[in-house]
């Protein structure tokens, strides 16, 4: 029995009637009565009674009618949250990001995808840039927003870059530094740094280092801190001073002045996904990123 014999046995069921049955499902009547049939034979028992003036369902009829609305019900749901998945109009994105970079932009965008995608379900999951080209690589994402690695999984990830983004100084509001209008390198190297530590992204805190370092060797580093709030927080109580991304100035706290550095480092912000492995959601998802931020501000 299949779907098919399903079908013909709703419309008599329905109809009461061969013919009207027949001409509903616009196909010939003998094949309505062997689906009957052999839907009875596979049953061992009738579910139409049926004479030249009338058909009527059967006890058994009856039970297989209600559940034959059921069953191809549930198949006609299915078919179409399938079809649905395969446009990318449903399913699951599980979305890989890194903290300050994605912050600007990542709350627009995720509003704008659930807008034209209200039926994927969006994961988010805030890792070190490392980190998420690992669970990248194992599956464990369907895309990530990051930057480039020193030493990135040899997995053969597909890197798209959405942007570059220079670092900036933040100083202590009282600081001769904020009386500046552009802090060269070599003024903010002198000062003790408030940094992130080097085991949550190796290349960029080795890459910060070294454009802070010079003749005299590299900068003191006063205090460590994993959150850039914490670090902004640190340098208003003037704990030290630090280089952040630019996009952290939006954070706005009290305490602080930004200000361009001269000969800054950029930190670039990538979309990451796995060839020929990415569902419709995430290629729509960076699509639709690429759309709205591809646009350097080095």
């Amino acid at each position: 029995m299949d779907l098919r014999h399903l079908r013909y046995f709703q419309a008599v069921a329905e109809e009461l009637s061969y013919s009207r049955a027949a001409e509903r499902l616009r196909i010939a009547q003998p094949a309505l009565s062997r689906a009957v049939q052999e839907i009875e034979a596979e049953l061992g028992g009738p579910v139409l009674d049926r004479n030249r003036r009338r058909v009527i369902l059967t006890p058994a009829g009856r039970v297989l009618l209600r559940e034959t609305a059921i069953i191809l019900e549930r198949w006609e749901e299915a078919m179409r949250r399938v079809k649905r998945t395969a446009a990318g109009e449903e399913g699951e994105l599980r979305l890989g990001y890194i903290g300050p970079p994605t912050q600007p932009f990542l709350g627009r965008l995720l509003a704008e995808y659930r807008q034209r995608f209200p039926l994927v379900a969006v994961h988010l999951e805030e890792r070190t840039p490392e980190r998420v080209w690992e669970m990248l690589a194992k599956g464990r994402l369907s895309a990530a927003f990051t930057r480039p690695v020193s030493q990135p999984p040899a997995s053969g990830l597909r890197m798209l870059l959405l942007r570059k983004e220079r670092f900036g100084a933040v100083v202590p509001a009282a600081h001769p530094l904020a009386a500046l209008k552009r802090v060269p390198l070599s003024r903010l190297a002198a000062e003790p740094l408030v940094l992130f530590p080097r085991t949550q992204a190796p290349g960029l805190h080795d890459r910060l280092l070294a454009s802070l370092t010079g003749p005299g060797g590299p900068p003191v580093v006063a205090q460590y801190a994993p959150e850039t709030q914490t670090i902004v927080g640190l340098v208003a109580a003037e704990i030290g001073v630090s280089l952040v991304q630019a996009s952290v100035q939006r954070l706005a706290l009290p305490g602080v002045t930004y200000r361009p550095v001269v000969g800054a480092p950029t930190i670039e912000l990538a979309a990451l996904l796995r060839p020929g492995e990415e569902s419709r959601p995430a290629r729509d998802f960076v699509n639709l990123a690429r759309a709205g931020t591809v646009s350097p501000s080095a």
